[in-house]
Formats: C-alpha cells, sequence, structure tokens
C-alpha cells in the first residue's frame, strides 16, 4: 500500500497548493535622468518596433466571450458564451484569419438571424495586443507621470495617457513601462478607434475597455500574451447598443512557430554517408500482419500528433504530461491493467474542455485542466479514455496513414480531424470508467468529480462554445451513464464557501507565448471571503507574472 501512496504523491503535484517563488531582488538604481519627452520618445521607439514585429509574427489568437447577468448570489451568472479561434495577420493592420470550425456569433450571418442581436468582431479583440497602432506619441497624446511600480521582476514607471484632441481618435487609459528598454509591459484602459461589437439594430460600432499584458519572452524582446476585457457597467454606453454585460479573455501563443524565418524553406541539404545499419536478421525482416497493422496505425497517430503541433495547436511534451501520465499509472497499477505500448497524454493549447484519444496518446485540452477542481475529477477524465484503449475500441482512423489526408491548411485543420466515438462506446467507456474508479485510490473522493458532472450539466446550455468540443466528445453527453457517480455528489450550492464544483479558467496552466511551453501555475491557496469569488467556469482577469528573460546558456569547449 505504501507504494501506491508514493505514486498518488507524485501525481497530486497538480491539485496541491504550492508556495509562490519569492521575487528577485530588484536592480540597483542607476541614476539615470531624462527629460519626459526623452523618456516618451524612448517609449515610442519600443513600440513603433514591437508593432513591427507583429507584422512579421502570426501567432495563434484565442478570443473566448461570456455574457453575463446579475445574480443575487454570486454577483453575475453566464448567460451565453463566443469563441473564436484565429491566427493573426498584421500586415495591413490587425486581422484575424479563422481556425475554429464554429465562430458562434462572431459569424456575419449572426446579424440576419438575430435583428437585435451583438455580433463581436474578431479583428477588434486582435487590436487589443497595441494600445494604438498608429503608435503613442507626443505629437498626438499627452503623457502624466503618476509613480514608479514593481510588476513582477520589472521596475516600471507608470504614466496616464489621453489623446491631446478628440477622445474617440485613441486610447485612454494607463500604461506600464519597464525602466530597462522602456517596453510597455501593461496597458489598461480604452481603444475608443477600436471596435470589438457591432450593434445590429442601429449598425454602431462599440469598444470595451481592456486590460492587456506583455512577457519578456526573450532578452529585450516583449510580446503580448494576454488581454482581459470586462464592460459591466453600461451606464456610459447609448440604450439602443443593447450592449450585453461581458467578460472576456484573448490568449496570443505560438510566435516562434508562427515567425516569418520558421516559413523559410531549406536551400542546402548535406547528404551525410550512411552511419547506421540494419542489424534486424535476415529472415525477419519482414513484418507479421499484425505488427505491420500497429505500425500502421503508429504512423497516423504520429501523423495526426505532427500536424497539431505544426499548427501550433499542442504543447510540447513537458512536466504537465508526466502529472497526467502519473494518474493514468495509478488507474492501471491498481486494477491490474497491462499495456503493450505505454500511454502517453499531451495537451491542446485550446479553452473548450474536451479529451480525445490519439492512438495511444490521451489528449486534454488546457481549458479542461484548468477547471477541474480536484485529482479525483482528473482521474474521471483520464479513465474514460483509458476505458477506450481497455475496451479495444477504435483509437485513431488509419486514414490519417496517408501523408495527404493532413495536407490541409491550417483553416480547415479542425474540420478534418475528429476523435469521437459513437453513443454506445461512450457509454460502455462510462460504465468500466466507474470499475477502474472504484479500485483506485481516488474511490473515496469520487463525490467531488460527481460535482464536477452537475457543475457541467447545469451550465451546458448557457456555456455551449466553452463545453461543446471541437475534435473530442463532448463532456457531458454521457451524463445519463454517470449517474450513479453524480447521486453521490452534493447539490450545487453557489452560495457555499466550502463546495467548489469547478474552477475558473485559467486557475492551473500558463503557457509561455513563444515556446508553447506549459507552466504549473504555482500560487497559495487562497480562503475565499463570498460566493462572489467562487466563479466556476468563468472568465476572470489574466495576471502574469512578469520577469526577466535570461539569456540563453552558452557553452565554450576547450581548445585542444
Amino acid at each position: 500500500m505504501s507504494y501506491l501512496i508514493r505514486i498518488v504523491v507524485v501525481a497530486m503535484v497538480l491539485f496541491a497548493a504550492v508556495p509562490a517563488p519569492q521575487a528577485q531582488q530588484p536592480p540597483a538604481d542607476t541614476g539615470m535622468t531624462m527629460t519626459l519627452d526623452e523618456f516618451v520618445n524612448r517609449i515610442t521607439r519600443s513600440e513603433s518596433a514591437l508593432i513591427a514585429r507583429m507584422r512579421a509574427y502570426h501567432p495563434l489568437v484565442e478570443v473566448y466571450v461570456q455574457n453575463l447577468a446579475p445574480d443575487p448570489r454570486t454577483g453575475t451568472v453566464p448567460t451565453k458564451d463566443e469563441y473564436f479561434l484565429g491566427q493573426f495577420d498584421g500586415q495591413d493592420g490587425p486581422k484575424l484569419t479563422p481556425l475554429s470550425p464554429n465562430k458562434g456569433s462572431f459569424s456575419q450571418g449572426a446579424l440576419l438571424t438575430r435583428p437585435f442581436s451583438t455580433q463581436y468582431l474578431p479583428d477588434g479583440f486582435a487590436a487589443t495586443a497595441v494600445p494604438d497602432w498608429r503608435v503613442l506619441d507626443r505629437q498626438r497624446y499627452e503623457f502624466i507621470f503618476v509613480r514608479r511600480e514593481f510588476v513582477g521582476e520589472a521596475r516600471c514607471l507608470v504614466f496616464d495617457v489621453r489623446p491631446r484632441g478628440d477622445s474617440s481618435d485613441g486610447f485612454t487609459g494607463r500604461i506600464w513601462v519597464e525602466d530597462r528598454e522602456f517596453n510597455i509591459v501593461r496597458f489598461n484602459g480604452i481603444s475608443r478607434n477600436v471596435d470589438h461589437t457591432l450593434s445590429s439594430f442601429f449598425r454602431k460600432k462599440l469598444t470595451f475597455h481592456v486590460d492587456s499584458w506583455r512577457v519578456n519572452v526573450l532578452p529585450g524582446l516583449w510580446l503580448p500574451a494576454y488581454v482581459y476585457c470586462e464592460e459591466a457597467d453600461l451606464s456610459d454606453k447609448p440604450a439602443f447598443a443593447r450592449m450585453p454585460r461581458i467578460k472576456s479573455q484573448v490568449r496570443l501563443w505560438g510566435y516562434r512557430l508562427k515567425g516569418r524565418t520558421s516559413q523559410q524553406e531549406l536551400t542546402t541539404i548535406r547528404i551525410d554517408a550512411p552511419s547506421v545499419q540494419d542489424s534486424t536478421e535476415e529472415g525477419t525482416r519482414q513484418l507479421s500482419p499484425v505488427l505491420s497493422q500497429r505500425r500502421w496505425e503508429q504512423q497516423a497517430e504520429d501523423n495526426v500528433l505532427d500536424r497539431l503541433t505544426q499548427a501550433g495547436l499542442l504543447a510540447p511534451s513537458g512536466r504537465v504530461d508526466q502529472v497526467l501520465e502519473t494518474v493514468i499509472n495509478n488507474l492501471q497499477v491498481t486494477n491490474n491493467i497491462t499495456i503493450e505500448t505505454p500511454l502517453k497524454c499531451r495537451v491542446l493549447l485550446t479553452s473548450p474542455l474536451e479529451s480525445f484519444t490519439v492512438g495511444h496518446t490521451i489528449v486534454l485540452s488546457r481549458g479542461l485542466i484548468d477547471v477541474l477542481p480536484d485529482e479525483a475529477s482528473l482521474a474521471m477524465v483520464l479513465g474514460h479514455e483509458l476505458s477506450h484503449v481497455v475496451l479495444g475500441h477504435m483509437l485513431i482512423d488509419t486514414k490519417f496513414a496517408f501523408a495527404d489526408r493532413l495536407m490541409v491548411p491550417d483553416s480547415d485543420l479542425m474540420k478534418t480531424l475528429r476523435f469521437r466515438h459513437p453513443k454506445e462506446e461512450e457509454a460502455a467507456a462510462d460504465v468500466k470508467m466507474l470499475e477502474l474508479l472504484s479500485k483506485s485510490p481516488y474511490k473515496d473522493k469520487l463525490s467531488d468529480a460527481g460535482l464536477f458532472l452537475k457543475a457541467i450539466a447545469a451550465n451546458a446550455k448557457a456555456l455551449t462554445n466553452l463545453i461543446q468540443p471541437h475534435m473530442g466528445d463532448f463532456i457531458s453527453e454521457g451524463a445519463a451513464s454517470l449517474a450513479e457517480l453524480m447521486q453521490k455528489a452534493p447539490q450545487l450550492a453557489p452560495e457555499k464557501l466550502d463546495q467548489i464544483a469547478a474552477l475558473p479558467l485559467g486557475a492551473r496552466l500558463a503557457v509561455d507565448p513563444w515556446s508553447d511551453r506549459l507552466d504549473l501555475i504555482r500560487t497559495p491557496s487562497v480562503p475565499l471571503t463570498s460566493a462572489r469569488e467562487k466563479v466556476p467556469l468563468a472568465v476572470t482577469p489574466l495576471m502574469p507574472y512578469i520577469r526577466y528573460a535570461e539569456a540563453p546558456a552558452t557553452t565554450t569547449s576547450s581548445k585542444p
């Protein structure tokens, strides 16, 4: 039993409160002085350089919007959501090329089907990466120094900024500028010359307040990473606009993968002399039909995973995968399951809640891992995918073993890939999953997993774009076959502080926007003071910990 306890402890890293790392000591004051004009000119140069870079990079941009309604118990509740995934193009101003097959009311037909609706404009959300795409400068803007302030490890000067002329012709708000290279680290306010929505009745364009963050991905290179939008106070909005209360998150990643240099082709190819010899005996070189079939399925799996990685949708292998694989091993060991080809785990970088199996690789979305409240709930999701493997269900469509099947543009990839099982197989996997959990180290905590399912079911109609997956299985479709698990859970009680049915988005994982690497968010547990702070499955502000990137280590070879 002590062996099982040691296994479980390793997996609990993801779901345990870890003390936050201490910040590094601030740099010593250099004593450098300059006039306000000189300082603003440096800001303008840094911002101009960033805008030029954004024309060279084509990161992925994910926009998730929740419409809100007042609630006396929790403050607000989501009533509707919208989702858009696209690729950034800054050549002719910020624009997004759609990648997600279901664009919700972002689609152009929304105005025709809902005459009093509000249409969200993807390009407007892409523009939130920069306060003004015509650059902040002294000719058009007034800068007022506010204070010095540390933002994470970056010592910043804070300025209030407003247009000198018409307030609708630019950004009004506050900027934080780090004092080493004068890059804007954060800006908070509203750009009234940027349109986020279009009111369908009067064709009026409206804009949101934003809190936009950048991170230092390489020495000297700051790039937009997170944007939080909120419009809860509608007192300054025209009545005819029918503006909903909204909160939204905009995430950018895949800069290195989608940079201009990554698209260059090889101009020369070096062919080395063969250095590897085939050691297989002459009589055993021909694979048997069974081994050939397995190799064929492995080729299809590799093709799919490679293509998802090339599109910037799949995170590189890392620490989070190892934590997920530890939970899988817990389930296998306690149920005496032996699988010839070890199962691996990977993480999809998108927010919609989904899980699926590609051959012998289990894929969970970042959004799903974010909102799972505890390890038992994670074991439930992974146990369902493990059950498909144990029951011998088809794990990969072998048509993807043909190279041409995935030679499609990124905009068609998510429509091409589908990893869904028939309802009969889904129900059988649920039954097998319950059997696996009943013998696992998580058997005494299944009420928490049932509570998570109840939270999903309660929000399934309002949050269709979050809960309905793009490629995998719908997480609550099997709710009927999971009635036993849900019955073990208490009733949902939004007003109870000790009941956490689900976490908000962004609660567990942080994405490096340059490398797409995933890191666990290591923050101490914070006791709740009111039901308004529970916000299950909700959009919340994004405030990354800012640190300066370190120069890559260089090795020097000793001379003979």
